[in-house]
């Protein structure tokens, strides 16, 4: 799981600076807004993950969640086919 949570804010700050270049120099506002939210989301979730212990109910759920957002980038070189749900 660690690798995934590495991966999944890895490129949750690829998006946060495409995204935020993108509207600096095309006047993207209306992306950068709908999307920052949820990248934030995103690693707020992987955050959580991290500081919860493995004894902890939530975490079978929370892992699953992170491993579906996952697949959103499953076109990546970097992502491994084990992190599917």
């Amino acid at each position: 799981m660690d690798d995934l949570l590495k991966f999944l804010v890895a490129r949750i700050n690829d998006d946060n600076h495409a995204y935020t270049y993108k509207a600096e120099t095309m006047g993207g506002e209306a992306l950068l807004e709908s999307h920052l939210p949820m990248l934030d989301l995103i690693e707020q979730l992987a955050n959580d993950h991290k500081a919860l212990a493995p004894s902890d109910s939530r975490s079978v759920g929370l892992a699953y969640a992170l491993r579906v957002l996952g697949q959103s980038y499953a076109e990546h070189p970097a992502y491994r086919r084990e992190w599917c749900p």
